[in-house]
């Protein structure tokens, strides 16, 4: 018999938000000394566009990888 999985939406945003953070702070770091006398929305400009590369193609991808099966939870429960 074959078990059926379904994406968990909240677990998969838990642990998102655990990787943006310290990679956004990491960033705000590097970032904010190199643009002192720069408008926010300058600032942000360069920082977006940055924080989604990482996301789409290092962050969420490794997620997935490694947490899987934390991610992608068995469905129905006793009575399927």
């Amino acid at each position: 018999m074959t078990q059926t999985t379904r994406f968990s939406r909240p677990r998969f945003a838990l642990l998102v938000l655990a990787g943006v953070y310290p990679l956004i702070t990491a960033i705000l770091y590097v970032v904010f000394p190199l643009t002192e006398d720069w408008f926010i929305w300058q600032r942000t400009l360069v920082i977006a566009p940055l924080m989604v590369s990482i996301m789409i193609w290092g962050l969420i991808p490794g997620v997935q990888k490694a947490f899987g099966g934390f991610i992608n939870v068995q469905a129905g429960g006793p009575s399927e």
